[in-house]
């Protein structure tokens, strides 16, 4: 595939130690040299629709002892509806503060100067962007529905103004294009003609005739004038939109092309919050009330492809995580295909502001395991899924993962790694839970097999479980996952894989696991 490997883990990531995290949500541990960040992700700032300014945004993850702060600022909230047949010339629009609006270049030079503030803190340029909306109903009918205005992606990493200007979204130059509509758009200059010979009066072979012609040809000629600028504009920009907002016949060709786009120049794409339900009635100025309407979508997860993950935690519902849900089907047909992009798991705490109770930066986050603290290992974790997500409970407690290991025949992996299996002893799954404050909380572990629940144990925090597991098929692909609920908290994390030990498939493991590595320096070399 043209994608580099999400499963750069098998060359990058080879270590020996389990995931430690502490308070301070920065670890580095000795031995290995790896650490522990903890990262909001989709945060929005008065760039786009946040209460808060992105210097009292760093200000507050550091007070929070957060150490990764992944903006997810609108990219263009701007929608119009045209009146068809003349929906270029009449048209009402209305606009949201965006990045768009903003400013790229502003708004990247706003992160870099806020970066240069507070060196201790990791700030990554991101958008939220919907591709595509589109109309349907009619205002006669008190109908009129926009829909699909909140069907995200997150587009995380650009650092290149070009590189966010040339995304294919509605409101960017990108979203049109050059096509038969933009003969028949320009059509209209040819009114010029008529109206600039009516015009001639002049012209001695028109200054005898007496006729109704003669008499009415200055208007004529204006009123074709007329004619031709109402048409122009109405055509104007002469391009034709690549999806029109009145078709929602285009399913997911808007944002597979987006994700297409976003990955060519270099960033990560995660699916934002795809089971949230948004539905809401507003005044649209003349066109009077307007539903707006984005319905739960976790097909887009299967319906697309190359993207790098999704958000998987968040204060919603979430049904793609269960055990043998959406996710866990993905990672099966990942594996059959031999497709080295498997969907990685974050959380997104959606942070605007705090109007919101018990909403703040550090209610969901990500703890990133990376080998450097910097931009590019951040970004290369969240790439290979080397993370596990973290969310306040009922008891605003925070749970943290102490230890998730994979182990067999003396090999060992941790998450995001894919462990060599052997057919000599069972799989070992270690693992281990507690709370951040130390103090006791009930709480339910499940470790998850390839989509089935094997073991599942209920206590009070710290948790710790060993389970040797022989009813392991070893002749196919394995992962192995945690999942951790209470009123203390959830935890989720992304999977530990393990390879197949038959003859049939360790060629095919092993090509696979060839061009993850190569894909893996290659991605290395160019960030």
């Amino acid at each position: 595939m043209r994608r580099t490997s999400r499963r750069m883990a098998i060359a990058l990531f080879a270590v020996g130690m389990g995931l430690v995290g502490d308070a301070a949500g920065l670890t580095a541990a000795p031995a290995t040299g790896q650490y522990f960040l903890r990262a909001a992700i989709h945060v929005h700032s008065t760039m786009s629709t946040g209460s808060f300014s992105l210097e009292s945004l760093a200000r507050r993850a550091e007070e929070q002892q957060l150490d990764v702060l992944i903006l997810s600022e609108n990219f263009t909230l701007r929608y119009d509806y045209g009146f068809q047949p003349l929906e270029g010339f009449l048209r009402y629009q209305v606009a949201f503060p965006s990045v768009m609006e903003y400013g790229v270049q502003r708004f990247l030079d706003e992160v870099r100067a806020v970066q240069d503030r507070h060196p201790k803190l990791i700030i990554i340029p991101g958008v939220e962007v919907a591709p595509h909306y589109y109309w349907t109903g009619s205002l006669l009918h008190g109908n009129l529905t926009m829909h699909n205005a909140q069907r995200n992606l997150l587009v995380i990493g650009l650092e290149k103004a070009e590189d966010y200007e040339h995304l294919p979204a509605r409101g960017s130059a990108d979203s049109f294009v050059w096509g038969w509509q933009s003969v028949v758009n320009g059509l209209p200059l040819l009114l010029l003609v008529p109206a600039v010979l009516l015009w001639k009066s002049q012209d001695q072979r028109y200054s005898d005739w007496k006729g109704p012609v003669c008499r009415f040809r200055p208007v004529l000629a204006v009123s074709l004038l007329i004619a031709c600028v109402v048409l122009m504009a109405n055509a104007w920009p002469m391009r034709m939109p690549v999806y029109s907002s009145h078709d929602g016949t285009g399913g997911y060709r808007p944002y597979q092309a987006l994700i297409d786009r976003a990955v060519e120049r270099g960033a990560l794409v995660f699916w934002s919050m795809t089971e949230a339900r948004d539905f809401s009635q507003h005044s649209f100025g003349p066109l009077g009330t307007v539903t707006v309407k984005t319905e739960p979508h976790p097909d887009a997860l299967v319906l697309t492809q190359d993207y790098t993950g999704f958000g998987g935690l968040y204060q919603d519902v979430r049904r793609v995580i269960a055990p043998g849900g959406v996710w866990d089907q993905l990672l099966k047909s990942r594996i059959v295909h031999e497709q080295d992009m498997f969907p990685s798991l974050i959380g997104e705490v959606a942070f605007h502001g705090t109007t919101d109770p018990g909403k703040d930066l550090d209610r969901v986050y990500t703890v990133i395991q990376t080998s450097e603290r910097t931009k590019a290992g951040i970004l290369a974790s969240l790439k290979t899924g080397r993370a596990y997500a973290v969310a306040r409970g009922d008891e605003n407690i925070l749970l943290q993962l102490d230890e998730f290991r994979v182990l067999n025949n003396g090999q060992s992996a941790g998450i995001g790694e894919t462990l060599h299996g052997s057919t000599s002893g069972g799989i070992i799954v270690r693992v281990g839970v507690s709370a951040v404050d130390g103090k006791p909380y009930a709480a339910k572990l499940r470790i998850i097999r390839s989509g089935h629940v094997i073991r599942q144990v209920e206590g009070q925090t710290p948790l710790q479980v060993e389970l040797v597991d022989h009813e392991a098929q070893r002749e196919a692909w394995l992962n192995y996952r945690v999942e951790v609920v209470g009123r203390g908290g959830e935890l989720l994390t992304n999977p530990i894989y393990v390879l197949p030990t038959d003859g049939s498939d360790t060629n095919k493991s092993q090509r696979l696991a060839v061009r993850l590595g190569a894909a893996t320096q290659s991605w290395i070399a160019t960030s």
